[in-house]
């Protein structure tokens, strides 16, 4: 089966804002106020809890390695308790995953989000029946840009990892896919859309609504 394996945040749905709410739960507790702000900051919010941490200490010039380290599982809980007040999925989103499917390509994530928090943004966003597979950033010993998750993720949806695609939203999703040896589809709606096609993936995407036809240039039919 050919498969096609999607990246989560930044690329099926926008979660910037409980994440930065989370990351500024952290710096409040640290006596900073709420450094990072909705929209602006959406762009670090979906590069994770580390790089959110790291560049909000950075702005109140108090960054320390350890401090990120020991306020890392704090960000982590925070989110867990609010993790789809303000997260939406991008339009078309889910309409081409039930055209994929439909057409016979197997469908799956590949998320450096923990894997048990993907699952539960999922079933919270009532969207997690729609994928064969879930592979998160723990669920293998690697995460991305490692080709072996994004395997992993096609061969858990029944495919063969080398007839598969990658639609992602930033460079990590790139070298994934590269790493692979199989193509993949940015997305420019995102914070970082700009910027995507400076990465020369195999197509970018500017709507959901092209994706199928897309994916059938890229690996061919389903079947």
């Amino acid at each position: 089966m050919k498969t096609v394996i999607f990246d989560l945040d930044g690329t099926l749905a926008d979660t910037s804002g409980d994440l930065i709410d989370a990351a500024n739960a952290c710096f409040r507790d640290m006596g900073h106020g709420d450094v990072l702000m909705h929209g602006g900051d959406a762009g670090i919010a979906l590069r994770g809890g580390r790089m959110m941490l790291t560049r909000g200490l950075e702005r109140v010039g108090a960054f320390e390695a350890d401090l990120v380290d020991r306020y890392y599982a704090v960000l982590l809980e925070a989110y867990r308790g609010q993790i789809a007040r303000h997260t939406v999925l991008y339009p078309g989103a889910m309409e081409a995953v039930a055209a994929l499917a439909a057409a016979g390509y197997g469908v799956g994530i590949c998320t450096n989000k923990p894997a048990d928090l993907a699952e539960q943004l999922l079933a919270e966003l009532g969207v997690r029946d729609a994928f064969a597979s879930m592979v998160g950033a723990d669920t293998l010993a690697v995460r991305k840009p490692d080709p072996e998750p994004l395997r992993e993720a096609a061969r858990r949806a029944g495919g063969d990892p080398a007839m598969s695609l990658l639609v992602g939203d930033t460079d990590t999703d790139r070298k994934t896919a590269r790493a692979a040896g199989v193509p993949s589809v940015l997305v420019t709606f995102g914070p970082g859309g700009g910027d995507m096609a400076a990465l020369e993936p195999e197509a970018l995407l500017d709507d959901y609504a092209a994706l199928p036809s897309v994916v059938a240039a890229l690996i061919g039919a389903a079947s």
